[in-house]
């Protein structure tokens, strides 16, 4: 049997996490979940996932922007591909978004909340091969 690709998915929200979730593994893909950064940090390096998904505001309106330079400066999850999903550009009513780079802000893809299942799936078919 063929071992499904595992996502550790760190947000806060429950509802938003538990739709999320149904919608990964409605397609073949274990989930696993942790409500902020330091307990997503401790999963990340105990469960070893092949992608996380990231929230930017938990415990911090900055929580997730901090968890992914750390993530990038732990070398046995630097090469971890983040894929973030944030609301903060309309909770905090800014007028530009944010790019990926490769200090500030190190992860693959940033996904305005609300992220459409298919253009989820589409980004995480991106980094990950689908399980068989």
């Amino acid at each position: 049997m063929v071992q499904k690709q595992r996502i550790l998915f760190v947000d806060d929200d429950p509802d938003f996490v538990a739709a999320t979730q149904e919608v990964l593994e409605s397609n073949g893909y274990e989930v696993i979940t942790a409500s902020d950064g330091a307990s997503g940090f401790a999963m990340a390096v105990q469960m070893k996932p092949d992608l996380m998904l990231l929230d930017v505001m938990m415990n911090t309106t900055t929580e997730g922007f901090e968890l992914s330079r750390k993530m990038k400066d732990t070398p046995e999850l630097k090469d971890l591909p983040i894929i973030m999903m944030t609301g903060i550009r309309r909770a905090k009513n800014l007028a530009f978004g944010f790019e990926p780079d490769e200090s500030w802000l190190p992860v693959k893809t940033l996904l305005e909340k609300p992220v459409p299942p298919a253009r989820l799936l589409a980004e995480v078919a991106k980094y990950i091969r689908k399980p068989a």
